[in-house]
């Protein structure tokens, strides 16, 4: 039987505001919820790829405070919001006055849980599952909460980033002092201390500095 994702999601989550961005509010999974307690297998089993989409990651909440503390960074452009998850940067960024923003995610379920995210806080949101990493884009500026996790992918992005800075697009990204991040080819524009839960990261606070590309 094929799982409807917006039933599992809305049946899955709770209605939360991430501590450090307490104006949006998000359908996450907690400690209480079954979704936070299900293996890979059981996961698969119902078609759910990990649903990284149920968690408010630091690196997405630096940014998304960012964005709502600064607004005139985002204020009249074309963003995307890249590996967008919940859609928490993507709210973020049209609550503080983006003409609009196209959140993409290759995870499918992500469509549902951006589609709902946006509604709970009264938001229109694009959404794409494209793979655009090497790509040209139509749009003002990149946003990117947490990307830098995996050694391989960050060789893919740091390119393409660098390629779309030099074609006149703002690349700003939320890290939680990942391994991978190229610090040294960035500028820190603000860095937070953001709390988070312990079952996801090595600590209950992660500081996350929020980066523009030089």
């Amino acid at each position: 039987m094929k799982t409807d994702p917006e039933a599992f999601i809305l049946a899955n989550t709770a209605v939360m505001a991430p501590p450090h961005v307490p104006e949006i509010r998000l359908h996450l999974a907690d400690e209480a919820h079954e979704l936070w307690l299900k293996t890979e297998e059981e996961l698969e089993e119902i078609g759910l790829p990990p649903p990284f989409w149920a968690f408010a990651w630091a690196g997405g909440q630096g940014l998304a405070r960012y964005v709502l503390d600064h607004p005139q960074s985002v204020a009249g452009k074309r963003v995307v919001d890249f590996a967008s998850g919940s859609g928490l940067v993507a709210i973020a960024a049209m609550k503080a006055g983006a003409t609009s923003v196209l959140s993409i995610d290759i995870d499918p379920w992500t469509e549902s849980a951006i589609k709902l995210n946006g509604q709970l806080n009264a938001v229109t949101l694009g959404y794409s599952n494209a793979d655009i990493i090497g790509k040209t884009l139509d749009a003002d500026m990149l946003l990117a909460g947490d990307v830098f996790y995996d050694k391989g992918f960050a060789e893919q992005l740091i390119p393409w980033f660098e390629a779309l800075t030099r074609a006149g697009i703002a690349v700003i990204v939320g890290d939680p002092g990942r391994a991978y991040c190229p610090r040294e080819r960035m500028q820190a524009l603000a860095t937070y201390q953001v709390p988070v839960t312990r079952a996801l990261e090595d600590a209950e606070v992660k500081k996350t500095t929020v980066w523009q590309l030089a």
